[in-house]
């Protein structure tokens, strides 16, 4: 009894992450300001990167703050409502909250919605990091703004940054769930970054 309750537990919470995760703000904003679909434009991702290559800055700056806020959302309610409806299950919250910062990034990169077709994870990713460890967050978004703006190319400075972070996890956060959580977070980046990487050892990667 004790074992499918946690399961439908597991179960609720990776698909409330999946689907919060999945909301494309990068595709609604541009629809409703006016550029047009976002996957017809340049890399034809739904991220705030692509969405920066319409020339709209302000609408690449909410894309990137939405869709790292829902990552950070997921966290934020599981956090705050699980210990109250499971109290007696409070010693597996850092396990829920690592189930549904998973399943944000998950839901970004592969939304139902958009045929499995979505962004790379990289601000999604930063959301649920930040709110998992808020050092090593600040830290991997300081690495990433000082990569970016000395080389100006966004997947690079991901490709590191998602590097690092499992890194930083491992030695510096006590809790062994935040290091896994957070490597199967940047394996999914890599992974969404695969013809990034082909284009970088080409050399032929775009720049910011």
């Amino acid at each position: 009894m004790t074992y499918d309750l946690n399961y439908l537990i597991f179960c609720s919470i990776f698909i409330f992450g999946y689907f919060l995760g999945s909301i494309p703000f990068g595709l609604i904003l541009t629809k409703i300001s006016g550029l047009g679909d976002i996957r017809k434009i340049g890399s034809g991702n739904i991220g705030a990167t692509n969405v920066l290559r319409t020339g709209n800055k302000k609408i690449a700056l909410f894309t990137l703050l939405l869709d790292g806020g829902k990552g950070a959302l997921a966290i934020y309610l599981i956090t705050i409502m699980l210990p109250k409806v499971f109290e007696y299950r409070f010693n597996m919250v850092e396990f829920y909250q690592c189930t549904v910062a998973i399943s944000a990034v998950v839901g970004h990169c592969f939304p139902i919605w958009l045929r499995f077709k979505g962004g790379k994870g990289v601000a999604t990713g930063f959301g649920v990091i930040l709110s998992l460890n808020l050092h090593i967050g600040i830290v991997a978004l300081l690495i990433w703004v000082l990569i970016a703006k000395v080389f100006k190319i966004s997947s690079l400075s991901a490709l590191i940054v998602y590097f690092l972070i499992p890194v930083l996890m491992f030695y510096y956060e006590t809790e062994i769930i935040y290091f896994l959580s957070s490597f199967l977070i940047s394996l999914i980046c890599f992974v969404q970054h695969r013809e990034n990487i082909k284009r970088l050892i080409n050399r032929s990667e775009s720049k910011i």
